[in-house]
């Protein structure tokens, strides 16, 4: 399957389009079944009830628009079941999401489906030999698999702390590997992550600070699964092993790392990694003297940043690999060190 530059503008303009139109009708819908994220715990940042449910606006759009781009370029039936099998696991751990956001989910039965999306996900990419990076031992190329599934859904969904946070972080990364699949050939991988770009920005008009919607566990567990599984299909062009496994790890480099730094944190505090908190790198940023709209801001530039270095890593020669990598891991290292020397709430 083979995508012009105008296929690839048409589906990313198409799915913004579509999310743009669609978020605020669902968000009058929310707000008339009174479906909000009340500020009622220590861990809410904002002062007004907000909609949930904007995840249900990306899962349409990015769905409605693979699909359609599907049909109407070279459809086959193992296209269609290639789509599908990305598509799938990250559908089903949006409609988790959207149990969790009307429930409210305890964190173990979220984190068993994200488990089982992540095993799903990972046998199928084994069974038909479309890991991009694999180890070449089953057993080691399934667990990594499902780790890095699992951990970028957990990334992805805790970084989801302020306006725009995902959003943002995602459609920089989705940009991106377009950007990376495209150059290595790798068509499908480019226009699903298009798509994805063009609807987080879409419901990013409507995120951005201050938000009039939230994307919820619905979108944020849905955008995780996704992301993660693209970079994980993705098939580096890089000189060392050590860059090719870096290079997805790059792309997402600011969600993980305000995981880790929430983890920490909590680990030492003797809390559970898994309950909510002040401790995220927003909420550190903001207690540094950052407004809301400059802590997000400056995330994004941080994410943006990661992002071009993997860019390098890929296009560079062995020498220029190991300078980014070694840039990027010890810049990494610093703002770990930074953020975990800040006050934890």
């Amino acid at each position: 399957m083979t995508f012009s530059k105008i296929d690839y503008i048409l589906l990313f303009f198409s799915s913004f389009i579509l999310v743009g139109v669609l978020t605020p009708i669902i968000r009058r819908f929310a707000i008339l079944y009174g479906i909000m994220d009340r500020p009622n715990s220590l861990h809410k940042t904002h002062h007004n009830p907000v909609p949930y449910l904007g995840g249900i606006g990306i899962i349409i759009g990015v769905i409605t628009i693979c699909y359609l781009g599907i049909i109407s370029s070279e459809f086959t039936r193992s296209n269609f079941w290639l789509a599908t099998s990305l598509l799938g696991p990250a559908v089903f751990m949006g409609l988790v999401g959207l149990w969790d956001d009307l429930k409210s989910l305890k964190p173990l039965p979220r984190l068993f489906g994200q488990s089982i999306a992540g095993l799903v996900v990972a046998i199928f990419l084994i069974l038909n030999d479309n890991i991009g990076n694999p180890v070449g031992i089953t057993s080691l190329d399934l667990a990594i698999t499902v780790l890095w599934i699992v951990g970028i859904c957990n990334s992805i969904n805790f970084f989801d702390n302020i306006d725009g946070g995902a959003a943002g972080a995602v459609s920089i990364a989705a940009i991106s590997l377009t950007f990376l699949a495209i150059l290595g050939n790798q068509f499908f991988i480019a226009a699903l992550s298009i798509v994805v770009a063009g609807s987080t920005l879409g419901f990013l008009i409507w995120n951005k600070d201050p938000a009039r919607i939230y994307m919820g566990d619905t979108g944020a567990l849905f955008l995780g699964v996704l992301i993660a599984t693209l970079t994980v299909r993705f098939e580096p062009s890089t000189d060392t092993a050590m860059a090719s496994f870096a290079l997805p790890i790059g792309l997402l480099a600011v969600p993980i790392l305000d995981t880790t730094v929430a983890v920490f944190s909590r680990f030492r505090r003797r809390i559970s990694p898994l309950v909510g908190g002040m401790d995220h790198l927003s909420h550190r940023l903001i207690r540094f003297g950052l407004s809301r709209r400059k802590s997000v801001i400056t995330l994004w530039i941080l994410s943006t940043f990661y992002c071009l270095l993997a860019i390098l890593i890929s296009i560079g020669d062995k020498f220029y690999e190991t300078v980014f990598l070694v840039i990027g891991l010890f810049t990494w290292i610093m703002l770990l060190k930074f953020f975990l020397s800040m006050r934890d709430s």
